[in-house]
């Protein structure tokens, strides 16, 4: 199938069945052979649903009506159409001849001229398009309403930086294993095969690429040298500061990069990689045998320990990754602005409750929770913590900051800042 139909069918698929980038991209580039047909449509893709509101607000300027019903595809494709003359460097003639003649594949021959003077009105008329667009948020920051709300309420001094970021590409992170070399010798094999990197912060063991790049290419990635994770992640095995001859418990593990960092950065310790589903624990297992670690895997409910937990044994520490908005991550899943609703929200901050008080109960006295998030909303993150708080009273909350009190607990991290993904932590001992 034509490419730009391929990518039509993709936008179709996330905006009108809320499937997700990360499922309907690889089934489609499945198609696809040539390894640059599969990484254009992987940048189609993704640019549209970063800049999806502008690219639709031009387009429907440039029709009569709005196409709905069996024809909204044909909408989708000229949203494809926009976004290769506006934000690629694909010459505007093949980009035009492509996007038309893919009406042939999508079935609706008959649009190819509304195709082609929509496309070349866009060419001429952008400039005057860009100096009337409309001001409206929605629109300028390519956010929806409820969640530009949302952020402007939560950080009146900084949301319109987080919006921005969250339009950026994302970089690529990679952690450095420490059980196999240090950071300086990893940076000096990439060095050698002329691959830019950075060292992050540090006293960790992030690394910054100067541009993406394939795992095939990273050395010794094959036998876990190192593994890609944006930094802000990479913070949560190192505020959970596992020791030798602890059990611990990784919560919501899937898809296993945090496991394998608890695993890396401790000796003979014991870790129960703990997720709702069978499917995601194999991508667990297979991060375990790449580097060449072990834990035991249970498929279980995070909210109901008795169903999957029946030893008298507690754990000596807790990471609580918990299922939450995804909205520090955007940056990196562009499809998250169209997929969660306001209504989400609410649903997740009951089921995180449940799963901490859950999780909780399974901890030693003495021992130590990190809850974590990739949200940067209030209510998965500082109100949640401070409620649970306010609620347990043997829970005792360990600064992680100056400014990390039991009013506004815990550590935000903001999309961007220093060049990471959005996170929330916070770090709980039980007397």
């Amino acid at each position: 199938m034509n490419l730009r139909a391929l990518t039509a069918q993709i936008i179709s698929s996330v905006l009108e069945r809320g499937e997700s980038l990360a499922t309907a991209l690889p089934a489609a580039q499945l198609t696809l052979e040539n390894p640059k047909d599969k990484a254009l449509l992987q940048e189609l893709s993704y640019g549209i649903m970063r800049h999806l509101t502008q690219l639709e607000y031009f387009v429907n300027k440039l029709m009569d009506k709005p196409l709905k019903g069996k024809q909204k595809i044909v909408h989708y494709l000229l949203v494809v159409g926009a976004y290769q003359l506006l934000y690629t460097r694909i010459p505007a003639h093949a980009a035009l001849a492509e996007t038309v003649e893919a009406c042939i594949d999508l079935n609706r021959p008959k649009f190819k001229g509304l195709l082609n003077g929509v496309l070349r009105n866009l060419q001429r008329q952008h400039p005057q398009l860009v100096e009337k667009m409309s001001t409206k948020a929605p629109i300028t920051y390519c956010h929806p309403s409820w969640f530009i709300k949302r952020i402007s309420q939560a950080y009146p001094k900084s949301w319109m930086q987080i919006l921005e970021a969250n339009n950026q590409r994302s970089p690529m992170w990679l952690r450095n294993n420490a059980s196999q070399q240090t950071r300086e010798q990893y940076l000096e094999h990439l060095a050698d095969l002329e691959i830019e990197a950075t060292a992050g912060n540090s006293d960790d063991n992030s690394i910054l690429l100067a541009a993406p790049i394939g795992v095939n290419k990273l050395p010794d990635f094959d036998s876990g040298a190192c593994s890609v994770q944006d930094a802000a992640a990479q913070k949560a095995a190192e505020l959970l500061g596992a020791q030798a001859g602890e059990l611990i418990l990784d919560a919501c593990a899937a898809p296993g990069g945090k496991t394998c960092h608890i695993l890396e950065l401790a000796q003979d310790i014991e870790v129960i990689a703990l997720d709702c589903d069978q499917n995601r624990l194999e991508r667990v297992q297979e991060n375990l045998d790449r580097i060449g670690l072990s834990a035991q895997l249970i498929c279980g409910d995070g909210g109901d320990p008795d169903s999957w937990w029946t030893s008298e044994r507690k754990f000596d520490r807790i990471l609580l990754d918990a299922p939450c908005s995804a909205t520090g991550v955007i940056r990196r899943h562009p499809d998250i602005k169209w997929l969660r609703r306001e209504s989400d929200i609410d649903q997740l901050v009951d089921l995180q409750q449940q799963i901490l008080h859950a999780c909780w109960k399974l901890l030693k006295p003495g021992g130590t929770l990190v809850y974590a998030t990739c949200s940067v909303l209030p209510h998965e993150n500082t109100i949640q913590i401070a409620k649970f708080l306010s609620e347990q009273t043997d829970a005792t909350l360990v600064p992680l900051h100056d400014n990390d009190t039991v009013e506004q607990p815990g550590w935000q991290l903001l999309p961007g800042e220093n060049s990471s993904d959005g996170f929330y932590y916070a770090k709980l001992i039980k007397a």
